[in-house]
């Protein structure tokens, strides 16, 4: 019982954090930077947390961004989960190996989980959703286009950049304060 109460509160953290700094930097306008910490935080999350709380606050993050109005359309939300679940799924079982004690799991984790993502998001909504799902006009098909294609696989690299340099210092201080 204990264990699923600090599953749900920490899991909520995560979402809470990631609802606030989308809030945040949503005026900034620029999708780099909110993307890039979205995908910190969803690193952080499964790494810290474990693939349960991963895999939820990559679920609710385009739900979410959609409420504060700056997520897309609501018909590609899915194809994000997917992307985003993609990335914390790589970075589980590529990145869990020798946690604090190498970096080449986190770097190797990093590049491939993000390229990974970003192969996943250009497929669904580039290749598939834009043309046959939406069939939009040319002016916001580009614009989607334009957002789901390089700028994906340079937030994901970002962020799995920043969560290399931070894992070490977050796992260091929750073991010093679980000790």
């Amino acid at each position: 019982m204990k264990k699923n109460v600090l599953w749900v509160t920490q899991t909520a953290a995560a979402i809470a954090l990631l609802i606030v700094m989308q809030a945040v930097t949503a005026p900034l306008g620029n999708t780099l930077i909110t993307g890039s910490i979205v995908n910190l935080i969803l690193v952080v999350s499964v790494m810290i947390l474990g693939l349960p709380a991963g895999l939820t606050v990559s679920a609710v993050s385009p739900v979410f961004a959609k409420l504060l109005g700056i997520g897309p359309l609501g018909e590609i939300i899915p194809f994000i989960m997917l992307g985003n679940m993609v990335l914390v799924l790589l970075w589980h079982l590529i990145g869990k190996k020798s946690f604090a004690k190498q970096p080449l799991p986190h770097l190797t984790a990093g590049v491939i989980a993000s390229v990974a993502k970003f192969l996943v998001l250009y497929g669904t909504i580039v290749k598939i959703a834009i043309p046959y799902l939406l069939r939009l006009p040319d002016g916001p098909a580009k614009a989607i286009t334009a957002t789901f294609s390089l700028p994906q696989l340079v937030t994901a690299l970002i962020g799995s950049g920043v969560a290399i340099v931070i894992l070490p210092l977050l796992q260091k201080a929750l073991s010093q304060r679980s000790a």
